[in-house]
């Protein structure tokens, strides 16, 4: 079961144009869940020749029971967009929240 947490999941329905794997060790358990692998997904949507790239970034937490692809960040994000997301994640305790989250909506469907 792959949960879509965005009011149009049309925005996504194509292969990113970057992805950040940020865990992949499979052996990290939230609630019950055995968290596998955690990536951040960059789909630019268009281009302004002012502000740059427009990026929507998600995360897809994926699970023994279930994945969660949601919105994490999207804008007019400049150069690095994915990277400096993925960074500030590792570093600020944001990781734990995205986990969280889709730990929430899993439980929710099931």
């Amino acid at each position: 079961m792959k949960i879509i947490d965005m009011t149009n999941p049309d925005r996504i329905n194509r292969e990113p144009d970057d992805t950040m794997i940020l865990i992949e060790s499979g052996k990290f358990a939230e609630q019950g869940f055995v968290i596998q692998k955690i990536s951040l997904r960059l789909f630019v949507e268009k281009h302004d020749t002012n502000l740059g790239n427009y990026s929507l970034i998600t995360s897809l937490v994926e699970t023994d029971r279930g994945a969660v692809e949601m919105i994490y960040d999207e804008g007019y994000r400049g150069e690095n967009a994915l990277e400096r997301a993925g960074n500030f994640l590792m570093a600020n305790l944001g990781l734990s929240s995205v986990i969280l989250r889709s730990v929430i909506a899993l439980q929710s469907k099931n």
